[in-house]
């Protein structure tokens, strides 16, 4: 079936958006202000306590936004006005039933007129505490499906997840549900969190403590069932819990690879934070990264942001069809790949005619990029690089508190440094593409005049360019002012295999 027009279709709809602070919530809302100014209404559940709060966080981390310049230019001045006419801010919690929202009148008339719910809202921290992880990535599942059951009026339920939701890491991952996992229940997954976490309240044990206990064991269990990490677990139960919805739901999930910075809209190079592969990126040039852990052939399924909600806007103007397809992947490693080696080239050459300027104001100069390509080799030159020094510290603190302190804060670097190179391996010596037919079957029946409004082929990147010109200048532009955190967190990161700790 050929989809409506996408701009006519979001003609008086209203539409409920999770998680709308974040990075393609806010892109996939800027694009539908854009295209259809006569949308009904967009309400946008942010975490507040309160309406005014809800929207004070949606006015500056939402409209307040460089992302939606090119709107307010269009608007000619009139963009608050605009704006506030069809945005409703919500102050609520996809952890909680009824989403939080408190206010039972808004509840009634949410339930009555929402057309279209975006679930876009998760925890992206590859090793987030598991109890965080499993209230945001899978029971908010839960409690998003049962308040679009209360919706008369829901043409589709669109659940954003990820392509890497499958344990598999060789091959061709398909457009299908997950494969059924014996002896996993994802309930009793929930009760063994809370009996933990009381344990550790019984001992009394101290915030460092439950935060990393809570964190280790999110990896003891995705590891136990198959997965890497806490958060494609957490990913993955959350789509087994959206299965068992269906039967009640015009349900729809798209998986989006790699998510990167903005290939042409707004305008390109947009992106917020550092995220992914941009760690190397910026941790290369900036001459903290002294090697990075990888198999220079595994290729990296980068996906622009904005060709992202191209499609999520796609199979909302599709109508929900039970004979349909009901999952998506949104993907360039089948019909377009890059590979590690390739990026990392890229990137060297852009440092060596831009290269970044250190805090003493002289020029960072960058060697040509080296892998360490196992990691048995980047074990064993921890362990002589760092573990051997670390242990004469430990000697050395029996005798001399600063000593037993340096240990201390040394040793907890090592950890974070072996933990995010662990987080990394099943991207970095990935072996798997991901198929993108349905997706293409949609593209393929697509009016001609979204073809070029909603395109979303990455067939047509030319990935070379787009590293040079627009996402490396776009992550230093963009990227890392647009988040007070993200130069702390790109040091940690650049410090995977820095590991000049000692």
């Amino acid at each position: 079936m050929q989809p409506e027009s996408v701009a006519n279709y979001l003609e008086d709809k209203s539409l409920l958006v999770t998680g709308a602070t974040g990075f393609i919530a806010k892109l996939f809302v800027e694009k539908v202000l854009r295209i259809q100014p006569k949308v009904k209404k967009l309400y946008l559940l942010v975490r507040a306590a309160d309406h005014v709060s809800a929207k004070r966080r949606v006015e500056t981390e939402v409209m307040q936004t460089e992302v939606f310049k090119v709107l307010e230019e269009k608007c000619q001045g009139n963009f608050p006005s605009y704006f506030w006419d069809k945005v409703c801010p919500l102050a609520g919690d996809v952890t909680f039933e009824d989403l939080g929202i408190q206010d039972d009148k808004l509840k009634e008339t949410l339930w009555d007129e929402i057309n279209v719910i975006v679930h876009v809202a998760a925890n992206t921290d590859f090793n987030e505490r598991y109890d965080t992880a499993l209230g945001i990535n899978t029971f908010a599942v839960k409690h998003i499906s049962a308040f679009a059951m209360r919706c008369p009026k829901l043409k589709m339920l669109l659940h954003i997840s990820t392509a890497y939701v499958t344990p598999d890491n060789q091959g061709v991952m398909l457009e299908q549900p997950l494969s059924a996992v014996k002896a996993l229940d994802i309930e009793a997954e929930m009760a063994l969190v809370q009996e933990k976490l009381k344990e550790l309240t019984d001992n009394k044990a101290s915030e460092y403590t439950v935060r990393l206990s809570m964190k280790n064991l999110g990896v003891r269990r995705a590891q136990t069932f198959g997965w890497s990490n806490t958060y494609t677990f957490t990913k993955a139960m959350g789509e087994m819990l959206s299965y068992d919805l269906r039967r009640h739901l015009p349900l729809v999930i798209l998986r989006p690879t790699i998510v990167t910075s903005t290939w042409k809209e707004p305008f390109p190079g947009y992106i917020e934070g550092v995220r992914t592969a941009d760690a190397f990126i910026t941790g290369y040039g900036m001459g903290h990264l002294k090697f990075a852990t990888a198999d220079v052939t595994t290729i990296l399924d980068l996906v622009p942001g904005d060709l992202v909600v191209n499609a999520m806007l796609t199979i909302i103007a599709s109508s929900y069809n039970e004979s349909s397809a009901f999952i998506y992947q949104i993907s360039s490693s089948t019909r377009n790949p890059i590979t590690i080696g390739k990026m990392a080239d890229e990137a060297y050459k852009y440092f060596l005619r831009n290269p970044c300027i250190g805090s003493d104001g002289r020029i960072i100069e960058v060697d040509e990029p080296y892998f360490m390509t196992t990691m048995t080799g980047f074990h064993i030159y921890m362990v002589i690089r760092n573990k051997l020094p670390l242990q004469v510290l430990r000697l050395l603190g029996v005798l001399h508190s600063s000593a037993r302190n340096q240990y201390n804060r040394l040793n907890r670097q090592y950890e974070h440094a072996v933990r995010l190179v662990k987080a990394n391996e099943p991207y970095t010596f990935f072996h798997g593409r991901f198929d993108d037919a349905n997706m293409q079957k949609l593209a393929s029946s697509l009016a001609e005049t979204d073809k070029k409004l909603i395109a979303f082929d990455t067939k047509s990147i030319d990935w070379e360019t787009y590293l040079r010109d627009i996402h490396i200048p776009g992550i230093f532009k963009y990227g890392i002012k647009s988040d007070k955190k993200t130069k702390k967190v790109m040091e940690a990161r650049s410090q995977v295999a820095a590991s000049n700790y000692v």
